[in-house]
C-alpha cells in the first residue's frame, strides 16, 4: 500500500489539526501524555496539532483510541450527523465488571451518559481513581458512595457530582441492587475502562 493510500485526503487534513488539539484538551491530557499513549513523540504530535505534519491512517486510529472517539470525528465529520435523541428501544444492555448498563447518550461526545444497574456486592471493594468528572443520580434503591475517606448513603432522588481523581467506590446497599443515571467525562480518556471495570475477556 502506498503512502498516499494510508493518508487522509488533503481537504480532511485541514480539519484534523484543530480537532486533535481540542480533543486532547477535552481529555485533559498533556501533549506528552497523549503522545506516549499513542506511541508518538511529543514533537510529532505537536506538528500534527499545528498542521505542520500530515497524519497517517494508523496515527489517526491510535489517536482516536486514546481520545475515545472515531476517525470520523477527528476529521470533523460526525458531530453534525449525530442524533440528539436516544430512544429507549435502541438502548441495548451491556454487562461490564458485574454492572449492567444502557448507553443513554450519543457516542463520541465529551460526556458519556449511562443508565446503570449495580447488583448487590458487585465491585463494592474496587477503588477507582482516573481523570474526569462524574455525576450520578439514584433512580431506585440505596447507594453507598465512598469519596476519599468519607462514605455517603444516597437514596432515590439523591445525586452526587465529584472529581473522579478522588478515590471512589460505588456499591449497592440493599440486596435488590441500585439503579443510577450516570454521566462521566471518561469517554475522552484512555482510562475509560476503569469506570465500569473490565469487559468479559479482559484482564483486570
Amino acid at each position: 500500500m502506498s503512502s498516499s493510500e494510508t493518508r487522509p485526503a488533503e481537504g480532511a487534513v485541514a480539519a484534523v489539526a484543530p480537532q486533535l488539539r481540542e480533543l486532547r484538551r477535552r481529555a485533559a491530557l498533556t501533549l506528552e501524555a497523549a503522545a506516549r499513549a499513542a506511541g508518538l513523540s511529543p514533537a510529532h504530535l505537536s506538528r500534527l496539532e499545528t498542521g505542520q505534519r500530515q497524519p497517517s491512517l494508523p496515527m489517526l486510529l491510535s489517536l482516536a483510541r486514546v481520545y475515545g472517539t472515531t476517525v470520523a470525528e477527528l476529521l470533523g465529520e460526525s458531530a453534525a450527523d449525530r442524533d440528539a435523541v436516544v430512544r429507549a428501544a435502541d438502548m441495548e444492555p451491556t454487562a461490564a465488571g458485574g454492572w449492567t448498563y444502557w448507553r443513554a447518550g450519543a457516542p463520541g461526545r465529551g460526556m458519556q451518559a449511562l443508565r446503570v444497574q449495580v447488583p448487590y456486592g458487585s465491585q463494592g471493594d474496587v477503588v477507582r481513581v482516573h481523570p474526569g468528572e462524574e455525576w450520578l443520580h439514584v433512580l431506585r434503591g440505596r447507594l453507598r458512595l465512598r469519596l476519599g475517606d468519607t462514605e455517603h448513603r444516597l437514596t432515590a432522588g439523591d445525586s452526587a457530582h465529584f472529581d473522579s481523581m478522588t478515590p471512589h467506590r460505588i456499591a449497592a446497599q440493599d440486596p435488590d441492587g441500585v439503579e443510577l443515571l450516570f454521566v462521566h467525562t471518561l469517554l475522552q480518556s484512555p482510562t475509560a475502562a476503569l469506570c465500569l471495570g473490565p469487559t468479559p475477556g479482559e484482564t483486570p
